[in-house]
């Protein structure tokens, strides 16, 4: 093809291009949640879920007002159905223990959104997991598998092993947890047979 064809087609599908239509942009809103509870925290996502609020993402952290809070960013697309959507949060200082709620969670349908590290009030240090569960959907059941080391060599020949079995990478934090210490938290999960 002649660079003068070339050039004549490059200008041609800019000028279709820029005549096209343009898609209009959805609107999005935005709910910001803070609290030093994380058992409130629970409540009010399920409420903006309620009203067609979907999990957008979570950090634990020190807020200049607030002090220590676990925050939470929610959207909600134009036209979003609402109650569609249902939360748990997890939070546990043992990493037993939320390998148990985990399953619990999943067994009924629940699907890990994220993860991160809390300072409560009155329960110290948290690793704190946000599950989804889908109302509309079929429920699927998960296997979760919770590893917690306080090396990375040893959190490589872990990972190793769950992904033989079919786990796969879904979260990391490093957290202060009751009996390890400082610990890396890994969150694995497949689909349950």
């Amino acid at each position: 093809m002649s660079s003068t064809r070339l050039l004549v087609a490059s200008v041609a599908v800019a000028i279709a291009l820029s005549s096209a239509p343009r898609a209009e942009a959805q609107d999005v809103d935005y709910l910001v949640l803070a609290t030093s509870k994380t058992s409130t925290m629970e409540k009010e996502m399920n409420a903006a879920a309620a009203t067609g609020y979907r999990f957008g993402g979570v950090m634990g952290g020190e807020t200049a007002f607030g002090g220590n809070e676990v925050l939470v960013i929610m959207t909600r697309a134009a036209g979003a159905p609402a109650e569609r959507f249902k939360y748990k949060l997890l939070a546990a200082t043992k990493t037993s223990t939320m390998q148990r709620e985990m399953q619990d969670a999943g067994d009924v349908g629940y699907e890990y959104q994220g993860q991160t590290v809390f300072e409560s009030m009155f329960g110290g240090r948290e690793v704190v997991v946000i599950l989804e569960r889908d109302k509309q959907a079929p429920a699927k059941a998960w296997e979760y598998k919770l590893l917690a080391t306080s090396k990375t060599s040893t959190m490589q020949k872990e990972l190793t092993m769950a992904g033989e079995f079919g786990y796969q990478y879904v979260g990391v934090t490093v957290a202060q947890t009751a009996l390890g210490g400082r610990e890396v938290v890994v969150i694995t999960r497949r689909p349950a047979k």
